[in-house]
């Protein structure tokens, strides 16, 4: 109990001393890109829907918890693709749900690239329920009222640069900093940052039974260190998946996954904290479930890597 409001307190403290709220943290991001590129929606060619539940440090009560699914498609043969997606996060007494539809339009950039623009609408609804901390001061006017689906309307756009073997991208899901609670203007809990994101990766053939797709995510926003993702992922026999990534002075993870059938794929992900924090954690588990309806059998015989 002792970690649980030590914990609460201390991300409730930070997020008034701030106004910064942290987006979603992902370990397996180059397989959930349209949750924060909306420039993805539809860029792999079929009817493909995700579901990912990440339950971060884990043994520390009011720690993160993370449910998201997404769904997208290209129209027809169009350069259009269109996307919906529900995230809900957890932590500590805060319980935040958000529904997005994604916009993207391709064009031909050159020979063997295509070019991407996205848009995000996205509705926010957050939660705080107060009764569940220990308040030092019980009269202090910022925990007398509890927040009940406050919403809150958000916009983003993102650009996806890509061929069959190489993606960049870079994105911001949120431009709108809004504050999701105020006191006569002097108390806020939390207040939406712009996020920027930059994402790329490669895939080589290193034979015809293996490819190796390294990739890096770089997260920017106001008033948090600069956060670095590296990964590093083998495909063997178009079936399994093992890989390694390394998160700037935060984690090390270890990822796995298995294409079950041509259209469902399974990876799971396990990070152990590299911070003093490792020391009240037995490290963040992720699971996720890739479903996809096939728009022809070329598809098949040569599943997408990204």
């Amino acid at each position: 109990m002792k970690s649980k409001i030590t914990f609460i307190i201390l991300a409730l403290s930070l997020g008034i001393a701030s106004f910064a709220q942290q987006d979603s943290q992902y370990t397996q991001y180059m397989y959930n890109t349209v949750n924060i590129n909306p420039a993805y929606a539809g860029q792999r060619g079929m009817l493909s829907a995700f579901g990912l539940h990440r339950t971060q440090w884990v043994g520390l009560d009011g720690a993160p918890t993370t449910n998201s699914f997404a769904v997208h498609s290209p129209i027809n043969d169009t350069n259009v693709g269109l996307g919906l997606s529900f995230i809900n996060d957890r932590i500590g007494p805060a319980d935040e749900n958000s529904i997005s539809v994604d916009f993207a339009y391709t064009v031909q950039a050159s020979e063997n690239y295509k070019l991407s623009f996205g848009l995000k609408a996205t509705a926010n609804l957050l939660n705080v329920d107060y009764t569940k901390l220990n308040i030092y001061n019980p009269n202090d006017p910022l925990f007398q009222n509890n927040i009940d689906n406050k919403f809150s309307p958000n916009i983003g756009a993102g650009v996806y640069f890509h061929s069959e073997n190489t993606y960049v991208g870079l994105s911001v899901p949120n431009f709108l900093e809004t504050k999701h609670y105020e006191d006569d203007g002097n108390y806020s809990t939390a207040k939406e940052r712009m996020h920027y994101y930059l994402i790329a990766g490669h895939v080589f053939e290193l034979n015809p039974n293996l490819k190796f797709k390294p990739s890096a995510l770089a997260k920017m926003v106001q008033g948090a260190p600069l956060q670095v993702d590296v990964s590093a992922n083998f495909l063997i026999n178009e079936k399994f998946t093992v890989g390694a990534a390394y998160r700037w002075s935060a984690a090390v993870s270890g990822m796995v996954g298995f294409q079950i059938t041509d259209g469902l794929f399974v990876g799971y992900a396990y990070d152990a904290e590299t911070t003093k924090l490792a020391n009240y954690n037995s490290g963040s588990h992720e699971i996720f479930l890739r479903f996809e309806l096939f728009k022809n059998y070329d598809r098949i015989i040569s599943p997408r890597f990204f």
